[in-house]
C-alpha cells in the first residue's frame, strides 16, 4: 500500500476535513476524496462517514487510523536515521525532556558533564508534565526523559524501559522575608493558616495527603500556569507554595525554602525506549544516576527527622547538596 495514501487518511482523520487535509497536503480535495476512495476499496470496508462539520472515521476506520499512525511514525524515524547516519556514525540529535524542576538545573548540569566527555553533541531539552512526556518517548519523539511518579503516577508501558534514580524530598517556599524562613524543618500544623499557591494537580495532591496525615488542611486558594507563575505568587507575598527540592539548586533571590518534617516524597525516573535507543541516552542517564547516589541520606542532615513507614529501603535525599561529577554546585546553595 501507497503510504503517501495512508498519510492523506491520517490528516484526515486528524483536522476532520477533506479540504482542510487538502490544503495541508498540498492536494486538490477531489485528489483527496479519491486516496480515501480507493483506499476503501483496497481495505473493503468504510473508514470515513460524512456528518454535519465535515468527517470522522467509523469504527473500522478508527482501528486502521491507530495502525496507520504507527506505521507513519516509524517510517518517519526510518528515513531520519538515514539522514542523520554519516560515515558510519550516528549523528542524531539527542532529544531530551524533563519535568520542569529537573530542567531547570539538573538535567543540564548533567548535560554539560556529558559534553565534557564526549565532545560536540547536539541536543534539546523539552520541559513537560510526566505524562506528556511517557507519550513523547513511547511515539519516539524523544530519545530520554526524567520524570517522577507524583499523583497520578507513571504507566506501565512494555515500549519503555524505566529507571529508579531516587526519591525527592518536597519543601515549601517562601518570601524572602517570611517568619518561617531559616527554622529547619518545621511541621505542616505551622503552616495550616497560610495561603498556598499551586500550579498543578500532582503537587496539590501530595500537599493535601500530605497535611491530612497531619490532621490539618492546607488552603489552596491561589492558581498558577506554571512553576515560574507559583514562584512569582510566593516572591510578592501572595501565598507559600510546595515544590521539589530537585528544584532548591535554582531558585529565584526573592525567595527561600524550609524543610517539612517528614515531608512528602516523589520518585525521579529516567525513561527510554526500548527500540532503536540513542547511543548518548545511556551515558547521560548514569551521570544522573551517578548524581543522584552521590546526595547523602536526609536523615544524615536532620537526624531529628522521624522514620516514615516504607521509606525505610530506599531513603529519601536531600537535593540542595547535589552536585554532578566534575561540576560541583549547580547554582547557589540555599537559594535556586
Amino acid at each position: 500500500m501507497d503510504l503517501t495514501v495512508w498519510r492523506a487518511f491520517v490528516t484526515v482523520c486528524r483536522v476532520g476535513s477533506l479540504s482542510a487535509a487538502a490544503a495541508e497536503l498540498n492536494h486538490t480535495q477531489s485528489a483527496v476524496s479519491r486516496q480515501i476512495a480507493g483506499l476503501e476499496r483496497q481495505l473493503g470496508v468504510s473508514l470515513v462517514e460524512r456528518h454535519a462539520r465535515g468527517v470522522r472515521p467509523t469504527p473500522a476506520g478508527e482501528v486502521f487510523r491507530h495502525h496507520a499512525l504507527a506505521t507513519l511514525n516509524e517510517a518517519d524515524r526510518a528515513v531520519r536515521a538515514v539522514r542523520e547516519f554519516h560515515d558510519g556514525v550516528c549523528d542524531r540529535p539527542l532529544a531530551i525532556g524533563a519535568t520542569p524542576s529537573l530542567a531547570a538545573g539538573i538535567v543540564p548540569e548533567a548535560v554539560q558533564s556529558l559534553l565534557k566527555q564526549a565532545g560536540s553533541i547536539r541536543w534539546s531539552l523539552l520541559p513537560g508534565l510526566s505524562a506528556q512526556l511517557h507519550s513523547r518517548v513511547s511515539a519516539g519523539d524523544l530519545d530520554i526523559a526524567f520524570v517522577t511518579d507524583a499523583p497520578p503516577g507513571l504507566a506501565v508501558d512494555p515500549r519503555v524501559e524505566r529507571r529508579f534514580l531516587g526519591l525527592d524530598e518536597l519543601v515549601v517556599v517562601l518570601p524572602a522575608g517570611h517568619p518561617q524562613a531559616g527554622r529547619g524543618p518545621v511541621r505542616i500544623q505551622a503552616l495550616a493558616d497560610q495561603t498556598w499557591a499551586e500550579d498543578n494537580d500532582g503537587s496539590a495532591a501530595l500537599l493535601h495527603q500530605h497535611a491530612a496525615r497531619a490532621g490539618v488542611s492546607a488552603r489552596i486558594d491561589l492558581t498558577a500556569a506554571d512553576l515560574p507563575g507559583k514562584l512569582a505568587l510566593v516572591a510578592t507575598g501572595h501565598a507559600i507554595a510546595l515544590i521539589p527540592g530537585v528544584l532548591t539548586c535554582a531558585l529565584r533571590a526573592d525567595v527561600t525554602t524550609v524543610g517539612l518534617v517528614d515531608p512528602p516524597t516523589r520518585g525521579i525516573y529516567a525513561i527510554t525506549p526500548r527500540r532503536d535507543p540513542h547511543p548518548r541516552a545511556a551515558p547521560l542517564l548514569e551521570l544522573l544516576a551517578t548524581a543522584f547516589a552521590s546526595v547523602r541520606p536526609a536523615r544524615a542532615a536532620h537526624p531529628d527527622l522521624p522514620t516514615s513507614p516504607g521509606n525505610d529501603e530506599i531513603p529519601p535525599l536531600v537535593y540542595g547538596q547535589w552536585s554532578v561529577s566534575g561540576l560541583g554546585p549547580p547554582g547557589r546553595a540555599g537559594g535556586r
